[in-house]
C-alpha cells in the first residue's frame, strides 16, 4: 500500500491504462477486461485489474491534471512495478483537420509547467512517447480503420485557460490538441525507465467549438481503449 493506492503487492499488473476519470476506469475495465477485481478505492480513485486476451492489465484513474497524475504514475512505477503506462483520455482539437471522434497518438507533449520542472532547472526537457508503443498503437489503429493523427500535443496545467494567444501560437506550430496529463506521464516514465504513451479521443474542438454528444462518447472512447491495449501487447 501507498498513501494513495490501497492495492496489495501483486494486485497491480505491469501494464496500466490511466484514464483521468475513475468512473471511466470502471467502465473500461468492465467492458474490455475479464475476471475484473477492484484493487483500489482510496480517495475515490478507482483501480481495477483483470485480463485482456490472457494478459494482465490494470486500469486505474489518475485524476485531473499533472500534479494528480504525477502522484499515481510515481507510485505505480516505484511501489508496484508498473512498466508500461498508457494514458487514455479526452482532448480538445487545435487543428481543423483533426475532427471530433478522431484519435490522437501523442509523439511529444509540450507544456508550460509540470510537477517535474524543478528537476531540470534551466533545461527545457522535451517529453516524448516510447517509440515502440507509439509504432504499435499506429499499427493497431490502422488495423481497426480508426481515424488517427500522430504528432505533438499540448499538456495544459489549467483547465480554464485565458491565453488565446498561446492557443494560436501552438496551433501555428502544428500542435494537434490539448489535454492535461501526458507531459508529466512521459517525464515520470523516462525518469524511472518505464514505457509511456498517450492515446486520446477528440471530444471537442477549440476552433469550431463542436463537442461530442454524451450518447456518442462511449463508442468513440472504446476505439481509444482498443488501440491502447493493442499497443501494449503487440
Amino acid at each position: 500500500m501507498t498513501f494513495h493506492i490501497g492495492a496489495k503487492p501483486g494486485e497491480i499488473a505491469e501494464t496500466v491504462l490511466l484514464p483521468g476519470d475513475p468512473y471511466r476506469a470502471r467502465w473500461a475495465a468492465e467492458k474490455f477486461l475479464k475476471d475484473v477485481v477492484c484493487i483500489n478505492q482510496v480517495r475515490g480513485m478507482l483501480g481495477f485489474t483483470g485480463t485482456w486476451n490472457g494478459n494482465r492489465v490494470t486500469i486505474h484513474g489518475s485524476g485531473m491534471g499533472m500534479p494528480s497524475l504525477s502522484i499515481y504514475a510515481n507510485e505505480l512505477i516505484r511501489d508496484y512495478g508498473a512498466k508500461t503506462l498508457i494514458r487514455i483520455g479526452s482532448a480538445g482539437a487545435m487543428q481543423h483537420h483533426v475532427k471530433v471522434r478522431d484519435v490522437v497518438i501523442a509523439m511529444t507533449a509540450s507544456t508550460l509547467s509540470t510537477p517535474s520542472r524543478g528537476f531540470f532547472k534551466e533545461m527545457q526537457y522535451a517529453p516524448c512517447a516510447d517509440y515502440g508503443l507509439l509504432e504499435a498503437a499506429v499499427r493497431t489503429a490502422r488495423s481497426h480503420s480508426t481515424p488517427i493523427h500522430v504528432g505533438g500535443i499540448y499538456s495544459s496545467d489549467v483547465f480554464y485557460d485565458e491565453r488565446p494567444d498561446l492557443t494560436e501560437m501552438l496551433a501555428r506550430h502544428g500542435v494537434l490538441c490539448v489535454e492535461m496529463e501526458a507531459a508529466e506521464l512521459y517525464t515520470v516514465a523516462a525518469r524511472h525507465g518505464a514505457r509511456a504513451l498517450a492515446v486520446l479521443t477528440i471530444s471537442d474542438h477549440l476552433l469550431t467549438h463542436e463537442a461530442l454528444p454524451a450518447e456518442d462518447r462511449e463508442q468513440s472512447f472504446g476505439d481509444m481503449v482498443e488501440i491502447a491495449l493493442g499497443a501494449a501487447f503487440a
